[in-house]
């Protein structure tokens, strides 16, 4: 993955609320990679392999309690950024997420205007891109290419990055494009002979 692009996981119910907070992080913030999941009880091992930038929580996922799931989320990530969006909640339980690593508390009905401000003041500075054929793709070019070296299909990749098939479909033409690789096995082979795969690692 391209280290000069925050990962943003959004761990939250597939409603309007969070399909319009989505489009408005695209919107505003394109160069961020989004992922979502509504699997609390598969998060920590998802933190664990993707490694977000920031982790955006609905508080209001059914499953474990929500000082359980934070002591969950600080085990798989230690250092992990963290904004929760939960109902209203007492000043004693704010208090209390707020000493288990939440960095951001916000009303689930915040306008997706008011997260992408908590979201600008909790993700680091973004370094600059690098240079070689990541000089040559889009954020989401690196994105794609690094699922197609993990072997993920066009159905998987979509999911992932919340685009359709036919987005993932372009995406992997451009690459071939770019490249000048004649196939996607080419374009794997050619990415492991060049070291690319250690660079989207990093």
């Amino acid at each position: 993955m391209n280290p000069a692009t925050p990962r943003v996981l959004v761990a939250a119910a597939p409603t309007l609320q969070r399909h319009g907070l989505l489009a408005t992080l695209q919107q505003l913030r394109p160069d961020l990679f989004l992922s979502t999941t509504a699997d609390v009880h598969g998060l920590p091992a998802r933190l664990r392999s993707e490694a977000p930038a920031l982790l955006i929580l609905d508080a209001g996922l059914p499953g474990p309690s929500l000082s359980h799931l934070l002591s969950q989320v600080r085990e798989a990530q230690p250092e992990q950024r963290l904004l929760v969006l939960s109902g209203r909640l007492p000043l004693s339980l704010r208090r209390h997420l707020v000493a288990q690593g939440a960095r951001a508390l916000l009303n689930r009905n915040a306008t997706p205007e008011e997260v992408v401000l908590a979201v600008e003041r909790l993700l680091p500075a973004t370094p600059k891109r690098p240079h070689g054929i990541f000089s040559l793709l889009s954020p989401r070019e690196v994105e794609v290419l690094g699922l197609v070296m993990q072997d993920h299909d066009n159905a998987e990749i979509a999911e992932r990055l919340c685009l359709s098939v036919r987005t993932v479909e372009s995406h992997r033409r451009a690459l071939l494009q770019k490249t000048g690789a004649r196939s996607l096995i080419g374009l794997v082979v050619m990415a492991l002979e060049k070291g690319w795969m250690v660079s989207l690692k990093n």
